[in-house]
C-alpha cells in the first residue's frame, strides 16, 4: 500500500543514521517514538515515524526488508541492525521505493553496484593490514592462481568458473562460502551449498582425453573468449574431439569451422603469469584495520570485535599446530 511504500522508505532512512550502531529492539523503539535519554533516539529526526503504527506492524515491515536484502543483522556480541550495500542503493534508487517493489530495489542495486579503482586498492589494502598476501595477476586471475597451483604455492585454486581447469589448476575448490548457501541467479531463493574439491588430473583421466583436448572442446562449446559453435554442446564437443584428437581434426574432416580458435587456445595454454609474487602470511595490523574501516564508516567497535575473533582464531590454529608437533614426539 502507499502508506507502507512510505514507511519502509522510513525505516531505511531512520537505519542511514544510526548505521550498525542500534539492535533490532531499540531501532523499533525508535522508530515507534520510545522515550530515551539518550539524544541518538529522541534527537533522531525518524523519531516516532511508525508512532501511529504500532509493534506488531513495525516488526512485520523490518521483516520484510531483511528479507528483500535491504537491511541485515552484524554479527558480534551486539547484534545491530545495518544498511546493506542493496540498501543504500536503494534509498537513491528512489523510483523503485516509490513503487514499494523491494525485489526491484534490490536488483537495481545489484545492477549499480560497480567495481572502482578505489574499492579493488581499498580491499587490497584491508588484506595486507590483515596480513593476507595480495598477488597482483598481469592478465587473467584464475590464469594466475592455476599457475600458482601448479607450481605448488597454494594447495588450490578457488573459484565457481570451470576456467581454472583450463588454465591448468590441478585442484579446483568451488562453492567455497561462509554461509553454506547461494542466491539463485534471479529469484528470491537461496539453495544449500557444499564445497567441492575437483582434482583436474582425475576428471581428465575419467573423459580419456588431455588438458589441451578439454580447452578445444570448450571452445567448440564456447568460454568467456568466444562464442563457439551454434548446436554443440559439452556431449558432442567432447565426442568431436574424442574421435578427432583436436579442433584442426574436427575442422579437416566436418564442415565445423571456429574462427581464431588458436588465439583463444593460447590464452588458456600459454597466457601471461608472474612469478613475482608471495604468499607468506603476515602479522595483522588491528590500528591499521581500524583506522581504514572507520575511514568508511564503520563502528570502531564493531571492527575491534571481528578483529578480537580474528586473532583469536589464529592463536587456536596456532596451538593445535604446536601440539600436533609435540605429538610427533611421542
Amino acid at each position: 500500500t502507499p502508506d507502507e511504500r512510505r514507511w519502509c522508505r522510513s525505516i531505511l532512512l531512520a537505519l542511514q543514521v544510526v548505521d550498525g550502531r542500534f539492535g533490532r529492539r531499540r531501532f523499533a523503539g525508535l522508530l515507534l517514538g520510545a522515550e530515551d535519554n539518550s539524544p541518538d533516539i529522541t534527537g533522531h529526526p525518524q523519531h516516532g515515524c511508525l508512532a501511529t503504527v504500532g509493534k506488531d506492524k513495525a516488526d512485520e515491515l523490518l521483516q520484510a526488508l531483511e528479507t528483500a536484502g535491504l537491511i541485515a543483522v552484524t554479527d558480534g556480541d551486539y547484534p545491530c541492525l545495518e544498511l546493506t550495500g542493496a540498501g543504500h542503493a536503494a534509498l537513491r534508487d528512489e523510483a523503485a521505493l516509490a513503487e514499494g517493489d523491494m525485489k526491484k530495489a534490490f536488483s537495481k542495486a545489484q545492477q549499480t553496484s560497480r567495481m572502482t579503482p578505489e574499492i579493488l586498492e581499498s580491499s587490497k589494502e584491508l588484506l595486507r593490514l590483515m596480513g593476507i598476501p595480495v598477488v597482483q595477476a598481469p592478465s587473467d586471475g584464475e590464469a594466475q592462481a592455476a599457475y600458482m597451483c601448479g607450481k605448488g604455492d597454494v594447495y588450490a585454486a578457488a573459484s565457481q568458473d570451470f576456467d581454472s581447469i583450463l588454465f591448468g589448476a590441478p585442484l579446483l575448490v568451488r562453492n567455497l562460502t561462509i554461509s553454506g548457501r547461494r542466491k539463485v541467479p534471479g529469484k528470491n531463493i537461496y539453495k544449500d551449498v557444499k564445497t567441492e574439491i575437483i582434482d583436474s588430473g582425475k576428471m581428465l583421466e575419467d573423459l580419456g582425453i588431455t588438458r589441451e583436448q578439454l580447452v578445444d572442446v570448450c571452445i567448440l562449446i564456447g568460454t568467456d573468449f568466444n562464442p563457439g559453435v551454434s548446436g554443440i554442446g559439452p556431449k558432442k564437443g567432447l565426442k568431436l574431439i574424442q574421435k578427432h584428437g583436436d579442433l584442426e581434426g574436427v575442422i579437416a574432416n566436418t564442415d565445423i569451422t571456429v574462427e581464431g580458435y588458436d588465439d583463444v587456445r593460447q590464452i588458456f595454454l600459454n597466457g601471461p603469469k608472474s612469478d613475482d609474487y608471495s604468499v607468506k602470511t603476515g602479522q595483522m595490523d588491528p590500528d591499521g584495520i581500524v583506522e581504514l574501516m572507520t575511514e568508511y564508516g564503520f563502528s570502531e567497535d564493531r571492527v575491534n570485535t571481528v578483529i578480537n575473533k580474528i586473532e583469536a582464531a589464529r592463536k587456536a590454529e596456532s596451538n593445535r599446530k604446536k601440539q600436533r608437533s609435540l605429538d610427533a614426539w611421542f
